[in-house]
């Protein structure tokens, strides 16, 4: 069966030599980075953060889990993706994944809660963010 990816992004991502440790590897904290280069990216696309800010809904974060698969070293060329796995009332999860050379090195998640800035507390998603996921859900199926 075929993994859906409703609201599919992609990024290539350049290794730094900030990112890596004594051994050369990509250090873990690299990818938490990467994951929000991800996300900046993601709503740049479908929702642009601005417009979030406008609707006084924010996605907060609730929890990051990641399964690191292979080694990523400094001349490696890196390509991070993330889909949204889930969007309703109850919260969002995000796909991410991280590919060198059509290999998957690492593949991440992230999910969290939509906030309402002014009230801090928990918040439907944005109309126009749910609709968009929705109709991006059924066409993915």
């Amino acid at each position: 069966m075929t993994q859906l990816r409703p609201l599919y992004i992609d990024l290539p991502i350049t290794v730094k030599t900030y990112d890596i440790d004594f051994m050369g590897i990509v250090s873990n904290i690299a990818y938490v980075r990467w994951m929000e280069d991800l996300r900046l990216r993601f709503l740049e696309v479908h929702y642009p953060l601005e417009r979030l800010l406008s609707e006084l809904v924010v996605p907060v974060i609730v929890q990051t889990q990641i399964e690191y698969k292979r080694p990523i070293r400094i001349h490696d060329r890196v390509t991070g993706s993330m889909w949204m796995e889930k969007s309703d009332a109850s919260g969002w999860m995000a796909v991410m994944e991280f590919v060198v050379n059509g290999k998957h090195a690492a593949t991440a998640k992230q999910g969290g809660v939509f906030i309402n800035i002014t009230t801090m507390k928990p918040a439907d998603p944005p109309e126009g963010m749910q609709k968009k996921y929705e109709e991006a859900l059924r066409k993915s199926r």
